[in-house]
């Protein structure tokens, strides 16, 4: 059963919303001193976890309940990664990157231990009737859904081109700051850790920006408008000048997270539950499979046209990849669609509460 919204906290009513939370923010902290450690094994923990709970959500709270919910994971989620991220380059000096893997096991197993603790079970779907390759034809229908719906395919597009140049800059800032810059070690995670402050704000400001202004132009504001300032971390230099790298990061930090917060609770609304979980896994696969594309994008560049110029290159990357959605039904909208209706005559999905509505509203 549900827990419907109600006077207090989300984590101090809803025992099992704070065994979720607290299971997150391990795994997250686990994979992000992982992530310092040996960043080609943590690519692997980086989306499985926000894929299946924006799957699991909607049965866990009410509606009503489920903004305060999307909010408060992801902005554990960047809280965890910036205090995983440091005590990751600690615990790597001082006992290596093997013992760094140790560590992230212990997390996973408190992640686990809490996952476990979870009253609420989903109902199983029936099994009478189900033939052999079914799960190829559900995967193979959550595809079809998002190629075939403008908003969902919008989003699954933006999402890729947006990884690919996310992880690209990502991929050489440390070197740059240390070679380009001319940062000590320790300076270049305290940057780094600073920078990433910016998701924490991005989260918990992402439901008020988009009661102000609208769902669908509040993902512009944080996808686009902030992501304009990534532009300003290839002008870092020292002294003073890493300031610009700190806001620059801060504000593609608040903008990726603010604009997933928004983005999860339009996925929980406007899809159908018993579509929601086959629907994020192909989403997801196109979404973060672009991530070792940029890392190597990053790397490429990085050698061939030196570090700043790559720099400037996968930066400029991140506002381009916004204007995916500029350029489509989220462009045109207040508001992202609350539901989502049947295909009409010519096979296109109409969806209640878009941009009609929205403008009427404006």
């Amino acid at each position: 059963m549900t827990r419907s919204a109600g006077d207090g906290g989300l984590l101090r009513r809803h025992r099992d919303f704070r065994l979720l939370w607290c299971g997150e923010t391990a795994g997250k902290f686990g994979a992000s001193v992982t992530g310092v450690a040996m960043p080609l094994i943590a690519v692997s923990d980086l989306g499985a976890f926000q894929t299946a709970y924006t799957a699991y959500l909607p049965g866990l709270l009410e509606p009503a309940d489920q903004a305060e919910g999307n909010a408060k994971l992801h902005g554990s989620a960047s809280a965890a990664q910036i205090a995983g991220l440091g005590s990751g380059g600690l615990i790597t000096q001082l006992a290596g990157a093997v013992n760094g893997m140790f560590v992230n096991a212990a997390t996973f197993l408190v992640s686990l231990l809490c996952l476990a603790g979870i009253r609420h079970r989903e109902p199983r779907p029936p099994r009478a009737g189900r033939r052999r390759g079914a799960l190829a034809g559900e995967v193979g229908e959550g595809l079809r859904l998002v190629a075939g719906d403008p908003w969902l395919r919008t989003l699954t597009l933006f999402g890729a081109a947006s990884n690919l140049a996310l992880m690209g800059y990502q991929s050489i800032r440390v070197v740059f700051l240390v070679q380009s810059v001319g940062l000590a070690p320790g300076p270049v995670g305290a940057l780094v850790a600073a920078a990433g402050a910016g998701g924490v704000a991005g989260a918990f400001a992402a439901r008020r920006v988009a009661g102000r202004f609208g769902t669908a132009r509040a993902t512009l504001l944080f996808e686009l408008g902030l992501a304009v300032f990534a532009l300003l971390m290839p002008l870092t230099v020292g002294g003073a000048g890493v300031l610009l790298f700190v806001a620059g990061g801060f504000c593609v930090s608040a903008g990726v997270v603010g604009g997933n917060v928004i983005k999860a609770g339009f996925l929980q609304r406007y899809c159908p539950p018993e579509l929601l979980a086959r629907l994020t896994a192909p989403t997801a696969f196109v979404n973060y499979g672009t991530i070792p594309l940029g890392a190597l994008l990053g790397g490429a560049l990085g050698t061939v046209l030196g570090l700043r110029a790559a720099m400037w290159v996968t930066t400029a990357g991140i506002p381009l990849a916004a204007l995916v959605l500029l350029f489509s039904p989220v462009g045109r909208a207040r508001d992202l669609p609350a539901s989502r209706r049947p295909t009409d005559d010519a096979g296109r999905t109409r969806a209640s509460g878009g941009s009609r509505r929205a403008r009427s509203g404006a």
